[in-house]
């Protein structure tokens, strides 16, 4: 297995660790996955919603910077 590994990462020019690294990426994160921002701008254009209605959030949103968490 380390042989065919080091030979499949010579072929892609990375080194056998950088190959690890890509197959289990290529494994766990597979092209066709859900994209979070993808999503919520789909849906944003199914629902209807324009530049206006986030120019009205951006108004009332609160910009109060966040307060860091306290483990004391």
């Amino acid at each position: 297995m380390h042989r065919a590994l080091r030979v499949r990462a010579a072929e892609h020019g990375r080194s056998t660790e950088a190959e690890v690294r890509e197959i289990l990426t290529t494994a766990v994160k597979p092209e066709q996955r859900i994209r979070m921002g993808d999503a919520l701008a789909s849906l944003g254009r199914k629902i209807g919603l324009t530049d206006e209605d986030f120019a009205v959030l951006e108004k009332v949103r609160d910009k109060t910077p966040a307060e860091p968490m306290k483990f004391e």
